[in-house]
Order: structure tokens, then C-alpha cells, then sequence
């Protein structure tokens, strides 16, 4: 790997993450991972935004792609801590050994943890919303973004470039070969767009509220390209990158696209036998189905096609009292990623007791969603289970239509 070189005396050096690790030690990477650090050289100081770190299986040679560009590690006078997550910062530990003096840059609420994490306590400078750093003839400009998607979280813009080093906003799962998205290929772009999405809806979503905000607060600066922590960088077209995740944030509370995702589990058959009335439901309102078996298909994945989906159809049975284990788990994560206000309905069996719905209500309730109906029965299903589950879907797939079109 070698660095990328972005405008005169600013760089891109990464890390590539393998396909066999799991993101926060959840979320699957089938095309692994990228992850962006930035170094800037004014005439009279030098300043690292941010550090890859050498998780699992990664592959990261920070000060050999830093030395390339004739900077080294005793060089740094400002250390910037955009986000205080370990794949960012970890490798602070072991560069505080060749340097100690450099002055770490980050925001009041990045401090403690700083403290906590990293045991450092010295050389820390905590920041204001908008103070500036004068390295000579490159000026960085910090701005608070909270919650996006940490609570210390902030972009640092430089000004005589126009780059904005956003760290996990605008970011992506994948690996690309090339720096920009403009390089990629039509298939590369829809693989960028796919894992770019799966990224927002796993990592980003929950805190979509402050993701307008941030948006908002960003849309006054001068910006020519943006550079993030994960996947690719910008450099064209930036109003299209900011309607792309505005549009993303908005799905929060929906309506979201013209879509519906079915997400269905069945232990003996019984709750898989009234699928195909539901798909044909859907089919006969003419509207967008995706379709998931679970435990064989990981919650990201879902959590991917939910988001963007304003319908949604759960087939689950009762087990022991409750919801059937791994569906449960994949409501669990779509509560938490805030997936509010969908249409829904729900299909399944019980067998000498119910109360797999009586858990659904409660996430019904929880995140406002409008349940059409639910077809739920002893054992198997009988005529007029297939009829409803029919009747359901296509009254949900209608409602979708209205919702979007209105």
C-alpha cells in the first residue's frame, strides 16, 4: 500500500481489512473494509488526522506509507481525533511511544475518553466549535457533528483545499482498488452504493436526527472533496453525496422507497407454508419484495433492505412463550437502529401456546409502526389463513404505494 496524494502536501495513508473480519465485532465484511488516515503539511507544522489501525488480519504500514511522503512519526506536531472509536485511535498508543510531544487535537467530550482508553493525560488541547489551526499556509477548521456517530464526534474541514475529512460520515464498507468514486466502474459504483447503504443502515442510522443536523451545518462550507475513515473519497459531484445521505437519514421515520422486506423463519414448515400467499400478495400490487430467511441470513444484511424498505413482513413462530430466538434477535436490531414508522403485518404458528405476537406488539408500539394485520395459527394453517395472508399482504403492498406517492 502506498499513500495517495490528495492536493499539494495533503495524503491519504490506509489499511485494507480482510473479508473474514467482522466490523465493531458484528457486522460481516464479505468485501472488507477500508480505513483512512490523513496527513497534512503546512509550511511550518504537520498534523495526522485521525490513525488506521491495524485490527485482525489487517494490513498496515502507517509510518513506512508516512516515510514515503518524507514525513516521519517525530515530524507530527498535531495529532487530530476526529472520533475516539479504537479503529481510528488505537494505534496512538504505540505512535505516542516515538512521540510523545505531539499535541493531541479533540472535543470536550472526546478528553475522558482519551483518558480511558488510550491512558494518555498529557498534551491534549480540546477544541471549540469552529477554532482554527494555522500550520503555515494549511488551515484546519474543527467543527462539533455530535452523535454522528459518537457523541465526541467532529470534522475537521481544511481550508485552502476545501477538503472535509468527515471520518465515519460519508463512509462505506468495501475495497476498492481506487481512491475516488468518480474511478469506479458502473459495477464498483453499485457494489460503493450497496455497501455504502449497508454501512449507514449498520452503523450510522440510529443517530440520523444528528445526521441532518450535521448536513445542515456542513452546507455552508466551501467544500471540494470529502474524505472519510471507510471506503472512498469524493471529489466530484459533493451536492450528490449530501442528498444521498440526507435521503438515508430521512428513511428513519419514512416513508423510505417503494419497497417492502420480508423477513421469515419456520422450525417444521408450518409458518413457511403461508409464504407464498404473502409473496403473491405483494406481486399482485406490483410492488418491490425482498425476502430473508432467518438465522441463515445475518441481521446487517436485513437491517440494509429494512431501512430502505417502507414495508415491512415478519413469519415467525412461537417458541417457549416468545418469538422465535434469531427473529427476535433481528427486531432487536432493527429497534435499535430506530427503523420507525413502517407499515407492517405478521404471519406465524404456535403450538400449545402463543406469544410470539404479544412481543411483536411491543416493538409495534415501540417504534410506531402501523400493523395492517396478522394471520397467526395453531399447528398449520388452514384456507382461510392463506386467504388472509394473502388479503394482508396486498392491503400492506396498497398502503405502501399510498405512503410513498402521496
Amino acid at each position: 500500500m502506498h499513500p495517495d496524494q490528495l492536493a499539494k502536501n495533503i495524503w491519504r495513508v490506509h489499511t485494507r481489512i480482510g473479508t473474514h473480519d467482522l466490523f465493531e465485532g458484528i457486522w460481516p465484511l464479505p468485501e472488507g473494509v477500508l480505513i483512512n488516515a490523513y496527513v497534512v503539511k503546512g509550511s511550518r507544522k504537520t498534523a495526522l488526522i485521525d490513525f488506521v489501525c491495524d485490527w485482525e488480519n489487517g494490513e498496515s504500514d502507517l509510518t513506512g506509507q508516512m516515510e514515503e511522503i518524507g514525513v516521519k512519526v517525530a515530524d507530527v506536531d498535531y495529532v487530530v481525533i476526529n472520533h475516539m472509536e479504537p479503529d481510528h485511535t488505537g494505534a496512538l498508543v504505540d505512535f505516542r511511544k516515538k512521540n510523545k510531544t505531539a499535541q493531541i487535537y479533540c472535543t470536550k467530550k472526546a478528553e475522558p475518553l482519551v483518558h480511558h482508553f488510550l491512558r494518555v493525560t498529557d498534551n491534549i488541547h480540546v477544541i471549540e466549535d469552529g477554532e482554527e489551526l494555522d500550520l503555515g499556509d494549511r488551515t484546519l477548521v474543527f467543527y462539533e457533528t455530535p452523535n454522528i456517530h459518537w457523541p465526541e464526534t467532529m470534522m475537521t474541514f481544511e481550508r485552502e483545499s476545501g477538503i472535509l475529512f468527515s471520518c465515519d460520515a460519508f463512509g462505506s464498507f468495501g475495497l476498492f482498488d481506487h481512491t475516488f468514486e468518480d474511478e469506479l466502474s458502473e459495477d464498483e459504483r453499485e457494489l460503493y452504493r450497496q455497501e455504502g447503504e449497508r454501512y449507514y443502515s449498520n452503523i450510522v442510522s440510529t443517530f440520523s436526527t444528528f445526521v441532518q443536523k450535521g448536513l445542515a451545518k456542513l452546507a455552508p462550507l466551501p467544500i471540494t472533496m470529502v474524505a472519510p475513515s471507510h471506503g472512498v473519497l469524493w471529489r466530484k459531484d459533493i451536492e450528490r453525496l449530501f442528498s444521498w445521505y440526507g435521503k438515508l437519514a430521512r428513511y428513519m421515520n419514512g416513508p423510505a422507497e417503494e419497497e417492502i422486506t420480508l423477513v421469515w423463519s419456520s422450525m417444521y414448515g408450518n409458518t413457511e407454508s403461508l409464504l407464498e400467499s404473502v409473496k403473491a400478495g405483494v406481486a399482485s400490487e406490483g410492488v418491490k419484495l425482498h425476502i430473508f430467511r432467518v438465522p441463515q441470513t445475518h441481521a446487517s444484511f436485513i437491517l440494509e433492505y429494512a431501512w430502505r424498505s417502507s414495508g415491512l413482513i415478519f413469519g415467525m413462530p412461537t417458541y417457549e412463550y416468545k418469538m422465535f430466538p434469531p427473529m427476535y434477535h433481528v427486531l432487536d436490531i432493527l429497534e435499535r437502529s430506530r427503523v420507525n414508522k413502517r407499515k407492517v403485518m405478521r404471519f406465524g404458528s404456535f403450538g400449545w401456546s402463543g406469544g410470539a405476537q404479544k412481543q411483536f406488539d411491543q416493538f409495534v408500539e415501540t417504534l410506531k409502526w402501523d400493523c395492517v394485520g396478522t394471520v397467526e395459527f395453531q399447528g398449520a394453517p388452514t384456507e382461510e389463513d392463506q386467504k388472509k395472508a394473502f388479503e394482508y399482504a396486498a392491503e400492506l403492498a396498497r398502503q405502501v404505494k399510498a405512503e410513498v406517492r402521496t
